[in-house]
């Protein structure tokens, strides 16, 4: 393989990562944004169950951080003790 297209094939391996990173990325925008909306315990911490459930597995497949998602579950558990 030349190394012209060696580079057109990282880019295209690294639009279809791209595309696939913004999809988990989108969803645990998602769930983290429906939990900080809610305003009832009981509902917020179903909600909050998905969400961690979410974060944890784009975690493990590398998509962000861990420290980034130990923040963000964080964020939800604070948000969920603040709830009467």
């Amino acid at each position: 393989m030349s190394a012209k297209g060696t580079v057109l094939k990282r880019v295209r391996q690294s639009r279809k990562a791209n595309a696939k990173n913004k999809h988990y990325k989108s969803i645990v925008k998602s769930v983290t944004k429906k939990v900080l909306s809610e305003t009832k315990k009981k509902d917020a911490s179903a909600a909050a169950d998905s969400a961690f459930s979410a974060i944890d597995k784009v975690a493990s497949k590398g998509i962000i951080h861990k420290n980034k998602a130990a923040n963000q579950k964080a964020k939800i558990s604070k948000h969920l003790n603040n709830l009467k």
